[in-house]
């Protein structure tokens, strides 16, 4: 029997929900599960409603019925289920592998709890080794790329195609090669003083819950 950690570790993550929550719905392939899970259970009869961090998301949980309910009706989300493409030892994050990381940090900041959700591979003591996705604005993103670069990084645009990738906030996505990243705190807001930049994939200081999904089927929970 195969087992795919990424799914047993978003299923764990669903048992967290409970009637009448309203809960953040991540992007990736490892949110993928815990939507899938969360369909069977509002089958099933439970009661919630969802914010979705992208287009996708919204759209597979409108395939399995599970109610959206614009931001505007709320004002703080109980519980976020979403993925990583990095996990160091203190729970600071990289994500936007997805394309999705604005609206993943605005749901994530917003949220009472948040579980994130990734397989073993995901784990690491630094930051860094995966590209880390900084959002910048189309307007001058030229000059905003040599910012960047000029803090001594390799940054390469996001392609879909012969075009530069479009998130769902219409920005560009620059991924850049940091190598080792010691202060992943101090990164973050070195980059957000530079003009142009929307938003980094570092997710620093949220303190989540991390379900890490083994191979033999193992799960294991770093509260």
């Amino acid at each position: 029997m195969n087992i795919d950690p990424k799914r047993i570790a978003a299923e764990k993550a669903v048992e967290w929900i409970t009637n009448g929550m309203i809960i953040g719905l991540g992007t990736g392939s490892t949110a993928y599960w815990a939507i899938q899970k969360i369909g069977e259970r509002v089958k099933q009869g439970l009661g919630v409603r969802a914010i979705a961090s992208s287009e996708k998301s919204a759209q597979l949980a409108s395939q399995l019925n599970i109610p959206l309910t614009p931001f505007e009706e709320i004002n703080l989300i109980d519980l976020t289920i979403d993925g990583a493409d990095e996990a160091d030892e203190d729970k600071n994050l990289i994500k936007g592998g997805g394309g999705a990381l604005l609206r993943e940090k605005i749901i994530a900041s917003n949220s009472k709890k948040l579980i994130i959700v990734v397989d073993s591979s995901k784990l690491v003591t630094h930051l860094g080794k995966f590209p880390l996705p900084v959002e910048v604005t189309p307007f001058a993103a030229n000059l905003t790329q040599e910012k960047i670069k000029n803090l001594g990084v390799g940054v390469k645009w996001r392609m879909n195609k012969e075009k530069k990738y479009i998130s769902d906030n219409g920005n560009f996505i620059l991924d850049c090669n940091f190598g080792k990243i010691d202060n992943p705190y101090e990164l973050n807001l070195q980059l957000h003083l530079i003009p142009g930049v929307v938003e980094t994939g570092l997710f620093v200081k949220m303190a989540p819950t991390i379900i890490v999904g083994h191979s033999n089927g193992k799960l294991e929970i770093r509260e």
